[in-house]
């Protein structure tokens, strides 16, 4: 079903580097294996995997230390046990996941291509294709995600939590929120601190500053303003944690 061409590999030349790192999510195992083949011989490092579940494990084998994602492009088959490939990408959209999502699929309406790209699939092919068709997609996915993350602006990041500074935005699971200049400067303190814990008084003096005059229970007003934003529970905070006897830390 899938129309390899070998013979044009050398006309395409060597596209890939080892830095790029392509989960293939394909179930039917001729098409998963002459993927991997031609992938791999123009230079890209492939992983891959015959269903969905399987596809989400790897997609969350990220770095503790540094939380990469570990794939720099997916190529995704619809129709695929345990977990849909509609599903995966619909979590990883759901994620804030910005990863080049390439849908393969023998499904070839209209329909089908715009429900694909409607849940967050940049680029669509049909079955079969030959794999000179393929790389190029690749290539040009990879090019316009590497263009987005240099024009990006910098960020600060904590799980579900998204801090744009230059913009003063921030989004909560996908979805931006709300906050008024204090709230902005008392989460940019504490994203920018992790696992620190401060006090009242450290609190005032680098949000309100050191001539603040008013009562220190602002500090745990704000707090409380902050977690109905963040926390899905604010009761049981995830995120703004509360030491008892010292102060407040954030994750």
């Amino acid at each position: 079903m899938l129309a390899l061409n070998m013979s044009n590999h050398s006309a395409i030349g060597q596209l890939g580097t080892v830095t790029n790192r392509i989960l293939v999510v394909e179930d039917e195992e001729s098409i998963r294996e002459l993927l991997v083949l031609g992938l791999e011989e123009e230079g890209y490092e492939v992983v891959a995997v015959a269903d969905g579940h399987s596809a989400l494990t790897q997609c969350q084998a990220t770095t503790p230390q540094l939380q990469e994602f570990p794939f720099d492009l997916i190529i995704l088959d619809l129709m695929l046990p345990k977990v849909s490939g509609l599903d995966l990408c619909r979590f990883l959209r759901y994620q804030n996941n910005h990863v080049p999502i390439l849908i393969v699929s023998a499904k070839t309406t209209e329909t089908d291509r715009v429900l694909g790209l409607e849940v967050g699939a940049d680029d669509y092919i049909s079955k079969p294709f030959s794999m000179r068709e393929l790389v190029a997609r690749c290539r040009a996915l990879l090019r316009r995600q590497r263009l987005n993350v240099a024009a990006d602006p910098p960020t600060i990041q904590f799980q579900e939590v998204v801090l744009y500074p230059e913009e003063y935005r921030v989004a909560v699971r996908g979805i931006d929120v709300n906050l008024s200049p204090r709230e902005f400067r008392l989460l940019e303190l504490f994203m920018q601190n992790p696992r620190r814990v401060w006090d009242r008084e450290q609190l005032l003096d680098r949000v309100w500053g050191i001539d603040f005059i008013g009562d220190r229970k602002t500090v745990d007003v704000h707090i409380r303003w902050l977690r109905e934003k963040l926390e899905i529970d604010p009761s049981q905070p995830q995120y703004i944690t509360t030491v008892r006897g010292f102060g407040y830390r954030f994750g």
